[in-house]
């Protein structure tokens, strides 16, 4: 009987551009949010004054303590949404004081919603062709048009960034395939070990024929995009743990582990943490400690990366997150789909416009580093509720593979990307063996 040849995997170059995220030789001093949102307005400001010799060069650039009622001319500030459905914490504060508990809906849009343009010198309402619907508190824009004798600012047009520049994508011959996989929650109700480990087995080229294991040798990089663990909340509600319960919080991380570590015994992973797992609640989350992993750290093709990850593989250039900032996106804004917040991020040139107002962030002093600044190829968002995918086109031959990743637990399905093309596909686990 012939012995079966070994399988001989893809390999792709590989670089980790994590840097910005890592939160290293930085002071908390108490210190206020003011300085991301200068820093954001100093830098978006610069850009859009730039382009606004081409979109309205016969108009003059003011600013909002120098508008003059009734004269058209340019403003460039930050956009603050007032929201009467926002929860506050004195909100929170009444909800304990009250015998009725406070209605929390899934987003907190109203008719009444109004946006403000701020800038060093003042703020402004809006009015006009601006809709609150399709904006955020935190985004930096130009905006054309006068003030009214009531105050306001009638808005004719908006300019924002649009997408940053792009570097050219160098051709590639052969098909190279990255895996995208998140929402795994370890340890919740609704994962399945059997699920993970044909998954794993498949990656691995353990299961299927000729054709599906050549498949599978041209897979060289899996991204596990946040939510690996589900740690129960009566364990994380600040309450003190007894040593039984503390081996019960443990036992998701270890089951992870034994199976990440089947995965990078045959090809690199990279871990993003996500908001269930054991790291830093607030953006840009540091990467899960290699302490967790004890059997997968002693492979050098495992990576435990930041939130959000950027990195280049084969001079395809990736950003993404586990979620975060497109669900917070979804509860304070109206688009058709997920990937119209994500479009927005990117022609805003922001990845988490919202953060510090209602997406928790660490309160920098001298960057901001959720400011795009090169448009990526590929820009994926882990833990959404279905697979979707688009190829976004920009004005200057950009063009951006969008993809929104479902919960493994949920749905048992993981994303295929090819870096010749940058094609979409999906691979579907089931164990419903019934259906």
């Amino acid at each position: 009987m012939p012995v079966p040849m070994p399988m001989e995997r893809k390999q792709a170059a590989y670089s980790n551009l994590d840097e910005r995220y890592a939160i290293q030789g930085e002071k908390y001093q108490g210190q206020q949010y003011s300085h991301i949102y200068f820093t954001r307005l100093h830098h978006m400001r610069n850009l859009l004054h730039a382009l606004v010799p081409s979109w309205k060069p016969q108009l003059p650039v003011t600013t909002v303590l120098g508008l003059e009622e009734g004269k058209d001319c340019i403003i460039v500030g930050t956009l603050y949404k007032h929201m009467k459905l926002k929860p506050s914490i004195l909100d929170e504060y009444s909800k304990e004081r009250s015998a009725i508990p406070l209605v929390k809906p899934h987003n907190f849009m109203h008719p009444d919603d109004h946006l403000i343009l701020e800038d060093e010198s003042g703020r402004v309402t809006l009015a006009g062709a601006i809709p609150p619907p399709a904006f955020v508190t935190g985004v930096v824009v130009a905006l054309h048009g006068k003030e009214t004798s009531a105050g306001n600012f009638l808005v004719e047009d908006v300019l924002e960034a649009g997408l940053p520049p792009q570097t050219a994508l160098s051709s590639a011959d052969e098909d190279k395939y990255v895996v995208f996989v998140s929402g795994l929650s370890v340890g919740s109700g609704t994962f399945n070990p059997l699920q993970f480990q044909l998954l794993i087995d498949h990656i691995t080229g353990h299961l299927g024929d000729d054709n599906e294991q050549t498949m599978a040798s041209n897979i060289v990089r899996v991204v596990v995009a946040g939510n690996s663990v589900h740690i129960a909340p009566r364990f994380v509600n600040g309450q003190t743990v007894s040593s039984k319960d503390q081996s019960r919080i443990a036992e998701p991380i270890k089951e992870l582990d034994i199976m990440l570590t089947q995965l990078v015994a045959s090809l690199p992973v990279d871990i993003m943490p996500g908001c269930h797992d054991p790291a830093n609640f607030s953006l840009p989350q540091q990467p899960l400690h290699r302490c967790l992993f004890s059997g997968t750290s002693t492979y050098n093709t495992f990576s435990s990366c930041s939130n959000p990850h950027q990195f280049e593989l084969d001079s395809v250039q990736f950003i993404g997150t586990s979620g975060q900032n497109i669900d917070d996106l979804y509860k304070y804004s109206d688009a058709k789909d997920k990937l119209e917040f994500m479009e927005r991020t990117l022609r805003w040139r922001h990845l988490a416009p919202t953060a510090p107002n209602s997406l928790g962030c660490y309160p920098y002093t001298d960057k901001d580093p959720f400011l795009v600044e090169s448009c990526p190829h590929v820009y994926f968002v882990g833990n959404q509720d279905k697979f979707e995918t688009r190829l976004l086109e920009g004005p200057e031959k950009q063009k951006v593979r969008l993809i929104s990743i479902p919960k493994f637990s949920e749905s048992g399905v993981v994303v295929m990307l090819n870096l010749r093309n940058l094609e979409c596909s999906t691979l579907s686990f089931s164990t419903n063996f019934d259906a």
